[in-house]
């Protein structure tokens, strides 16, 4: 409702993100969210899906790169959003369909979730950036020998994708957009910044204010399940690292700037696919996106959020099997 100009918040914005959580709860009560069923498995499984590690060297310092992947075929490297992890990505390394065609690679970046922080990292305050973004991707990339990949992402990872495709497009199969936009809006309320003041303090609860603030961007057609693991992942962010990515998604990878024409869409095929449910990459500004760049094809994804892979993973696929068997036919 603030980001949609419905809503004016004024006051003690302090008090306010201490308490945005119970607020969030408070106004989705007014709809609550449908159920998920479950097939409960008379007997213990284990999903096809493998876990690695790279060793490699960034920026002059080894890492160790957690990634995961399921299936064979064209490689399908994935991004996740920012201050979350690969997990995002579960329902797709379990989908069969596309798994028998695509080769689904989704990796941690540096600071997240099984890819720990490099050596130092205490005495640094980490900052997401348009180099650093597209040099991780690549070096993934490249030391997983992915030949002519399909490189998918959402959110950062949906404009990391631009990047991708603007500097590395002849090396890439093509890429796909989930919520993506030349830029995002950072502010709400005036001049009050979103999690740059209020996300990493030590008077707001970084975990709870992460995944309050995810809230309101998930669609409430998504079932109540896959909701609260998609803010789960969320509220498991370490200190600082969300406000570090948004610096890349409200600054350092702004796209105003005109470089986005740039982007031949005949070497490295664009699709962008977005949920009409996100007030931060609208499906009017990714409409402006698709315009600029003659994306390949672009489709608003109805009922759907800023999360499409792990909010309702069921009505997504419908959106991204069409893409995917597109890309495998050219």
């Amino acid at each position: 409702m603030r980001r949609a100009g419905r809503l004016k918040v004024t006051g003690d914005y302090v008090a306010f993100y201490q308490n945005l959580l119970p607020l969030e709860l408070l106004f989705s009560s007014s709809r609550p969210r449908p159920a998920k069923s479950h097939n409960i498995p008379t007997k213990p499984t284990i999903d096809p899906i493998v876990g690695r590690y790279i060793n490699l060297v960034l920026e002059g310092r080894p890492h160790r790169i957690y990634f995961e992947e399921a299936g064979s075929g064209i490689p399908l490297l994935c991004l996740h959003t920012a201050g979350a992890d690969g997990r995002q990505y579960r329902a797709i390394l379990n989908d069969k369909a596309i798994t028998e065609n695509f080769r689904v690679i989704v990796f941690d970046l540096p600071w997240h979730g099984k890819s720990s922080p490099p050596p130092g990292f205490q005495d640094e305050i980490y900052a997401l950036s348009t180099e650093r973004y597209v040099a991780v991707t690549m070096a993934v990339k490249e030391a997983l020998q992915l030949d002519n990949p399909v490189i998918m992402g959402c959110s950062i990872g949906g404009r990391a994708v631009l990047h991708l495709a603007l500097y590395h497009g002849k090396d890439l199969r093509a890429v796909i957009g989930l919520q993506s936009a030349l830029y995002a809006e950072k502010t709400i309320d005036d001049d009050e910044p979103v999690g740059t003041r209020n996300i990493h303090r030590p008077d707001v609860h970084g975990s709870e204010i992460s995944g309050a603030l995810m809230m309101g961007l998930i669609a409430p057609q998504s079932n109540s399940t896959d909701t609260w693991e998609t803010l789960w992942h969320y509220m498991q962010g370490g200190p600082g690292v969300f406000m570090g990515d948004l610096n890349y998604y409200f600054t350092d990878g702004d796209m105003r700037n005109g470089i986005a024409s740039e982007i031949d869409t005949s070497e490295c095929p664009v699709h962008l696919l977005t949920g009409e449910y996100d007030s931060s990459a609208t499906p009017e500004l990714s409409g402006q996106l698709a315009k600029e760049i003659d994306a390949t094809s672009f489709t608003v994804m109805k009922d759907m959020g800023h999360f499409p892979m792990s909010e309702n993973p069921e009505e997504f696929r419908k959106y991204l099997l069409p893409v995917l068997e597109q890309i495998a036919g050219n």
